[in-house]
Order: structure tokens, then sequence, then C-alpha cells
């Protein structure tokens, strides 16, 4: 990987900024649309111009992946800020914009692209910036102001579009034909990295560029740790194994859980199990437009009160998914986010007796005009 060499980011050779050049008036599908309603939204908050700092986000809006990046959008243009190790790549991901290659790591280069458009207020995500790159840009602009936007982009993104349905639809299928060819070669003494090795092996194999986190992959009690990380346990006869697990294909990511076992299972685990089998469907179909998050919180967290579990859900029962594995809208307690046609969330509710029991089923679904509609179509 190229790194800093001499005081310059990623550069084999000189590359001073490039000046600023008209933006081509033609703009693809899906991004034209996007930047419209960024525009649109800019435009109601009278500012001149957003500043995007996170990596997902700077995805979306311009289709552009390379890992150092920023965009500046205003009105007219689209200036795609990076470095040289990533000339190519823009040229050939988003060749419509207005390419800056910078030469230092500082904010200087974004600075003088902020000055040279004579832009007053500049919106920002404060949440997708570090606080000393923040206060050192706000200082070189003056007196140009950054306006605080906190979710503004991620705002956008909680609806997907009919571009981003495919490649959530693929990371899905990639995600439930790895964990199919996982259970096939699954045995009793198999160690819990095994299984996540194994699982992460046959999703890239499948296609994906990679899972969309590292596999959680815990047997029996360790299942109750929600976020466990897998050890060296190995699966025993009759013992359950949780594994929670998802693909990234495309940029977009899948997030399934399920548990299984060999062999029979007591009784006590059956209830648990039977459990969280019926909050997540009582979750899943008070799904709807209009619908408090909160609402459909509480459709599985009554379920698993009502049985005698309550104390042992101890988290949300859902979020959004698409380019991050966690965004908008929350699903829990407290949520004052309401449902929308086309966002996809997942619904995973669980319950965790530490030490003993750990049961979490998870499906990724998308909120339609009628309803929900299931994505994931893995047997629970």
């Amino acid at each position: 990987m190229v790194d800093r060499v001499g005081g310059v980011w990623g550069v084999a050779r000189p590359v001073r900024e490039s000046c600023l050049r008209a933006m081509p008036a033609a703009i693809p599908e899906p991004y034209q649309s996007r930047l419209a309603r960024l525009r649109a939204r800019l435009a109601k908050r009278r500012l001149d111009g957003l500043l995007i700092t996170d990596r997902n986000d700077q995805i979306w809006a311009t289709g552009f992946t390379g890992e150092d990046g920023e965009v500046l959008i205003t009105a007219r243009r689209v200036v795609l800020l990076t470095d040289g190790r990533f000339d190519e790549t823009a040229d050939r991901e988003a060749p419509w914009a207005t390419k800056v290659l910078r030469t230092q790591r500082g904010p200087e280069a974004t600075a003088k692209q902020i000055r040279t458009l004579k832009l007053r207020r500049v919106g920002i995500d404060p949440a997708r910036i570090s606080a000393a790159r923040y206060h050192a840009l706000a200082k070189l602009i003056r007196p140009a102001k950054l306006c605080d936007l906190e979710g503004f982009v991620a705002a956008l993104r909680q609806c997907k579009d009919a571009d981003e349905l495919p490649r959530i639809r693929r990371a899905i299928d990639i995600a439930q034909r790895a964990f199919q060819r996982m259970r096939r070669w699954l045995r009793v003494g198999h160690s819990e990295r095994q299984i996540a090795a194994k699982l992460v092996y046959e999703m890239q194999r499948l296609g994906a560029s990679g899972p969309a986190f590292a596999p959680i992959v815990a047997v029996a009690g360790n299942a109750s740790q929600p976020h466990y990380e897998p050890g060296d346990a190995r699966l025993e006869r009759d013992q359950p194994l949780l594994v929670d697990f998802g693909a990234r294909a495309d940029g977009y990511v899948s997030d399934l859980t399920r548990v299984i076992w060999i062999g029979s299972i007591r009784p006590a685990f059956q209830r648990v199990y039977d459990t969280v089998v019926a909050a997540h469907d009582a979750a899943v179909a008070a799904v709807r437009p209009g619908i408090r998050a909160a609402d459909v919180d509480h459709a599985a967290r009554e379920t698993i009160s009502q049985a005698g579990y309550g104390e042992y859900f101890t988290h949300a029962t859902g979020h959004g998914i698409g380019l991050d594995v966690h965004e908008a809208p929350r699903i829990g307690r407290g949520s004052r986010q309401t449902l929308e046609a086309g966002m996809v969330v997942t619904i995973e509710p669980g319950i965790y007796i530490p030490g003993r029991i750990g049961v979490r089923i998870e499906s990724d679904v998308l909120v339609t005009d009628n309803g929900a509609r299931v994505l994931s179509s893995l047997r629970y």
C-alpha cells in the first residue's frame, strides 16, 4: 500500500492541485437524482455548498470509492478531492466531477476550493470529521463558515433507490448461499474460528468483496454475549450454534443471524428459541410505512416480556442497512423515527441469559407501500 513518501500522500510523481474546470452537464443516474435531492435540501437551508467527508456518503453521492476523498457540492459543481493514488479511480468512477489531486493530507486543499468558489456558508456533518480537522478547516476558510448538518446525507440514504435494492439483494443472496455451504460442511468438533473462516471464504468464492463485518460465531453459552468474538470453543452434539454474518457486494451489505444445532436441543432452550421466533415475526408484521420505529421494537419486546424473558432482551430490535452495516433508522425504544417505503432494516430480537443461553433471529426486511417484504429466505 502506498503511504507517506517525503511528505506527499500517495503520489509517485509530483502532482499539483488541479485547477477547477467546468463540470460536464451530463451526470448519470442514480447520481443525478441524488445530487438534485441534496441541492434541494441545501437551498432550503440557504447554504452555498456541502462538504462530504464520510466515505460511504461520498460513494452514495458520486460513485467514487477511493478511501481518500472529500466531495464539495454546490448548486452548479461537484468537486472531488483525492490524492494521486486514486487519480485513475476518480476518472473511471466519477469522470463528470471536477477532480482535484491534493498533495497534502491537511485541509488546505479543501479550504482553497471553498475560497475559489467564493462560498460563504458550507454545510458539514460534524460526526463524520475529526474535531482537529473541523477546527483547522473552519479557521482556514474565514470569513466563510461551516454549518453543522449532522445526518444530512444519512437522512437521504435511508430510503433505497432502484440502483441500491438489487445490490442489497445480491449481498443477501451471497450470504445465504455461503451459510448453506457452511452448514453442509459443518461437523461436531469444528471451532468457532474455523466456522467463521469458512463463512468468509465461501462468501468471497461466491463473489462478495468480503464480509460485511467479522462474523459472530458462538457455541452454546458463549452466545449469551450479543457481540461475542469467535474463539477456540468447539461445536458439540446437542449444543446450539449462533451465527451472525453478512456479505458485502457491490458496496452494499447484508446482515443475518441464525441459530442451528446438530442433534437435539433440551426443552428449556426450545422455549427460548420459539419465543425469539415469535418476537421476530411480530416485529416483521408490524413493519409498514408511517409506523414509529419504536412501535416495531415494542411488538418484539412485548412478545418476549409476556413469555417472561423481558430482562434478557438487551438491545434494539433492528437498524437500517445499506452501504453501512448500521444505518438509520434505529428500531429501538425511544426512537423518534418513522418508517418509510424504501427503507431496508434488520429485525433481530434476542434473548441472552448470561452464561447459559443466547438466541437471536435476524432477517433483512424492505419497507414497502403495503407493509413488509422479507428479503432473506433462510429457514429459522
